[in-house]
């Protein structure tokens, strides 16, 4: 079974009004349950084929519910629109510092020009400087420290001027 008829069969159960659907193939099992507000959540379980001397353990994923989608971000309000929004280029754990005991890459009014570093993102355990790419003063860390981010998320505000 491959992703497709997955998500087209989450969706033919999120429609039909069944609260609880499974099914089991030779290699793989699984159970949909849904809410009475709609959203549907998914439980995959997988059979990995693992040596005769080992005991076999199912390996256990669960996945997002296929028709909802995380809301956006508010964009900066008022008089923040004349400020540089710098955003994350990727997704994963946000850090200032480059080390705990290190000082932080940036803090507000930190003056940033194109190529400076201004925070690390962790992703799949390798850590990415996140370079500038405009030059002002940092007015506003839009971030804490060692939270998820997003693709596209904002970080920091720069004032160009």
């Amino acid at each position: 079974m491959d992703i497709k008829e997955i998500q087209n069969l989450i969706k033919f159960v999120a429609k039909s009004g069944a609260t609880e659907v499974k099914l089991e193939m030779d290699d793989f099992k699984i159970t949909i349950k849904t809410t009475e507000t709609g959203s549907t959540e998914t439980t995959y379980i997988q059979q990995v084929p693992v040596a005769q001397s080992m005991p076999q353990a199912p390996v256990a994923t669960t996945a997002a519910p296929v028709a909802s989608e995380a809301p956006a971000a508010a964009a900066p309000a008022g008089d923040d629109s004349k400020y540089i929004t710098v955003k994350s280029p990727i997704i994963g754990t946000f850090y200032r510092k480059p080390a705990p005991d290190k000082a932080p890459f940036a803090e507000v009014g930190t003056v940033i020009k194109p190529g400076d570093v201004v925070c690390v993102i962790e992703a799949m355990k390798l850590f990415n400087e996140i370079e500038s790419e405009v030059s002002g003063k940092i007015v506003k860390i839009l971030v804490d420290d060692s939270s998820p981010v997003e693709f596209d998320q904002p970080l920091f505000l720069v004032d160009p001027s």
